[in-house]
């Protein structure tokens, strides 16, 4: 219960943040498009992507966004996490969500995390008050303390408690694995490495608003009991080769998707 109320705050106090412009203005927030995509991060697209710069989530999170965290090589985007003064944390961190807004269909990502106890390479949906709708969010995260697992969860007009753990086999900080969802209006299903892992069917379970889209790597000092003791031991990398996002009821975009699955 204690991390459900933190998370909760700390996306407030995020929004806060955002109303204030000292994070993604609420002005780049565009229009539900809600059309498939595939993301194989040749660049960083700014024009599609916002990448957070100088500010931070709030008094949990002990590192600043930084631009500079957040690159494109080789064909796989680069979020890093490294000591250094930025603002008023010791520590910089990086992060880039969608600047349009999508609703039902399956999002899927290929992600090596990082690894290191209080640390969160973690893959999400998100929309909340700076964007005038509920806080409504759907995650998959990787807590550096255990990357054996990936932690599942839906927050619905900022109400959580929804996590799950499922393993990752082989861990998800040694190699690249394959994260997916297949959101509905009635059911919620989560994959790892296109085996079906958790299920959702209950409505009230289950976001309904259009959310942006987050890859984000960060640290904690505070939230020892979710996260673990944070253990600094030099300059770290979370990995996405490749993401995307196809509606509900287009044809799936490449052979390997979870979208070309039968319902």
């Amino acid at each position: 219960m204690t991390t459900f109320i933190t998370r909760v705050q700390s996306r407030m106090f995020a929004s806060t943040l955002l109303a204030l412009g000292l994070g993604a203005p609420a002005a780049l927030a565009q229009e539900d498009n809600g059309k498939s995509f595939v993301e194989n991060f040749d660049n960083l697209d700014r024009s599609f992507w916002y990448v957070s710069d100088g500010w931070n989530n709030g008094p949990h999170q002990n590192c600043t966004w930084s631009k500079k965290l957040a690159k494109v090589e080789d064909g796989q985007l680069q979020l890093g996490f490294q000591e250094g003064k930025a603002g008023d944390r010791n520590y910089s961190c990086g992060e880039i969500q969608t600047k349009g807004r999508y609703r039902y269909g399956t999002y899927e990502a290929r992600i090596k995390s990082a690894p290191g106890s209080g640390l969160n390479s973690a893959f999400f949906t998100y929309i909340g008050p700076t964007d005038k709708k509920p806080h409504d969010e759907i995650d998959m995260e990787v807590l550096g303390k255990n990357s054996s697992q990936v932690q599942l969860n839906q927050y619905i007009s900022a109400k959580g408690g929804n996590e799950k753990l499922v393993d990752v086999a082989g861990g998800a900080d040694t190699e690249f694995n394959d994260y997916a969802f297949t959101w509905e209006p009635e059911r919620l299903r989560y994959y790892v490495n296109g085996k079906l892992v958790h299920e959702v069917t209950d409505p009230s379970k289950i976001p309904q608003n259009a959310q942006k889209i987050f890859f984000s790597l960060w640290g904690t000092d505070t939230l020892k009991s979710w996260m673990g003791k944070f253990a600094y031991s030099g300059p770290i990398t979370m990995t996405v080769d490749k993401m995307a996002f196809t509606a509900l009821g287009d044809a799936c975009q490449f052979p390997e998707s979870v979208a070309c699955l039968s319902n």
